[in-house]
């Protein structure tokens, strides 16, 4: 069953994904791309039951919910929506507010925009991805601006900000792959963490001065620390010890504001995760809308409730105990 070509037009794309039926066949082949396989008898041929969104095993006649287990589960909304907004999310560079995409689909209700885009935003990260090689800037930043009156671990107690670790890879002068996460200090624990989860053992990493990188080369990991010049120096044309993490790190600054105007610190983990996408993507741009579709499939739906609340990324949030996905 294999995928139809990606439209190379906005208006291609409006006659390949017109209708419902369209859509359901092309988020077949994204759920099954080897084909059909029954969940359990592993029969590989079925009826589709067009009208249901199912398909029905020929030899055990389990059916099998086109959406089930994947973020458009129980979905109300019309496929041909879900689609554009997955358009309109991976071809813009600037991405999409939720009040854009309610004006644009033409939606009554603003929250279900909220939600559709939320709801794929965490699809957004697959889990088998691999670690960024190679040569590896890493610098840490606010994200929310400094809080006047409080330095260093101080902003950490009741602040309305959030701190963010970023890698990159060099590719050359260039930026490669990046990974960026929300992190709750900057214990050497903690960034270590992070290290050990996005970045292949025996990687060169660089970094400004902060004690807290210490301990990379026990780690398996070969470092080099760089003093990292003031604000001010930097300004007047000082080098960075980290050029490409800055670049990294002021680039997704400028988009939360220029598109969202700044977002809440409960939710930012998936802004950064959109921010990821959209950037180790910004080459095939075409082949994010097919890859966000896939992940998606693979993806469980998480509740509107989960999500307005951010419980799911917050599983201890309210005594919740553990996450929708």
């Amino acid at each position: 069953m294999p995928r139809p070509s990606f439209p190379k037009t906005l208006r291609q794309f409006q006659s390949d994904f017109a209708t419902e039926e369209a859509c359901q066949r092309y988020l077949a082949a994204c759920r099954w791309p080897d084909g059909f396989t029954c969940p359990r008898c592993g029969h590989t041929r079925a009826y589709e039951l067009v009208n249901q969104l199912r398909h029905q095993c020929c030899k055990c006649r389990y059916q099998v919910s086109l959406t089930s287990g994947t973020i458009l589960h129980r979905t109300k909304i019309p496929l041909t929506y879900w689609f554009w907004a997955v358009y309109l999310m991976t071809t813009d560079k600037r991405g999409v507010s939720a009040l854009l995409l309610q004006r644009q689909l033409g939606l009554t209700c603003y929250e279900t925009a909220w939600m559709m885009l939320h709801k794929l935003r965490r699809a957004m990260v697959n889990a088998a991805r691999e670690p960024l090689r190679g040569e590896v800037e890493v610098d840490e930043t606010w994200i929310g601006g400094e809080q006047a009156g409080l330095r260093g671990s101080r902003q950490l107690k009741q602040r309305r900000a959030a701190l963010v670790l970023v890698a990159v890879e060099k590719r050359g002068k260039a930026s490669g792959r990046v990974r960026m996460n929300v992190i709750p200090d900057f214990k050497a624990v903690t960034i270590m963490s992070f290290l050990t989860e996005h970045v292949a053992s025996g990687a060169t990493i660089y970094t400004d001065g902060l004690k807290s990188f210490s301990g990379l080369l026990e780690a398996g990991f070969k470092h080099v620390a760089r003093s990292q010049p003031l604000r001010s120096q930097l300004r007047k044309g000082a080098k960075s010890a980290v050029p490409l993490a800055d670049r990294a790190i002021g680039n997704l600054q400028q988009w939360l504001i220029g598109t969202y105007h700044g977002v809440s610190k409960d939710q930012l983990q998936v802004y950064l995760d959109e921010f990821v996408f959209r950037h180790n993507r910004r080459k095939t741009p075409a082949a994010a809308f097919q890859t966000l579709l896939g992940f998606g499939t693979a993806h469980r739906s998480t509740m509107y409730e989960q999500i307005r609340g951010a419980r799911d990324l917050n599983p201890n949030l309210l005594g919740l105990a553990e996450a929708t996905r």
